[in-house]
């Protein structure tokens, strides 16, 4: 398979400098990102980035609440460590421009990922959710591991599966559907692109699951 994955953290240095060796190493023909078009928008123009209430009317309350609450806790987590969130995505992003070499913007639209949160979301676990966010952004919880590096496959898992158990609706749109766009969207650009190499930057927490399934959309039409 001429697809290699790596996975990163979105607010870790180790991240930014595994992007790079990666790309430097790999020498990829396409770059793929775990962003879409206004996610992209919003990491190079960050000062432009205005919540409108608005938006509300789009993507509908709990899912406006959500992106709201994400945002907060990532530039929370992001000054602790000295990162700003996104770097990972934008490292691989300028290389690319840099290097002339063509990027595919492989995620779901994030309109679509909020709408469903609103659909899906109980206010049940939309409370535990924030409740849990804020006071382990706000107390400093113990995470498991070190902000500032990627986490092993051991705490991926631990994370995940505490997750998927708790918050299952959060799981689910999160984690499972984005995982299946973004298995399709791999998948096609292969189909697409025989013989080239393709570099796809993910979060860790999509990576193994993503393997299997593009290995799966690419035995079968798409």
């Amino acid at each position: 398979m001429d697809l290699v994955i790596v996975g990163t953290s979105h607010i870790a240095k180790e991240s930014v400098r595994e992007v790079t060796h990666r790309i430097e190493k790999e020498a990829p023909d396409i770059i793929a990102l775990e962003l879409d078009k206004g996610r992209l928008h919003a990491l190079l123009h960050p000062k432009q980035q205005k919540s409108r209430m608005r938006d509300i009317r789009h993507v509908g309350l709990k899912g406006w609440m959500f992106a709201q609450l994400g945002s907060w806790a990532e530039k929370k987590l992001g000054r602790h460590v000295g990162v700003s969130p996104g770097q990972d995505m934008l490292t691989a992003f300028r290389i690319a421009r840099e290097q002339k070499i063509p990027i595919a913007l492989v995620d779901q639209d994030i309109t679509i990922t909020l709408k469903r949160f609103s659909q899906t979301l109980t206010w049940r676990e939309r409370a535990r959710f924030v409740i849990d966010i804020v006071s382990g952004v706000l107390k400093r919880k113990d995470f498991g591991f070190d902000l500032r590096t990627v986490p092993s496959e051991k705490v991926i898992a631990q994370l995940i599966g505490r997750v998927r158990k708790h918050y299952p609706n959060v799981y689910k749109v999160l984690v499972v559907e984005r995982n299946d766009v973004m298995a399709r969207n791999l998948a096609m650009l292969m189909k697409l692109n025989p013989g080239k190499k393709i570099l796809a930057v993910v979060g860790a927490g999509h990576e193994r699951e993503l393997e299997a399934l593009v290995q799966k959309y690419l035995t079968k039409t798409i």
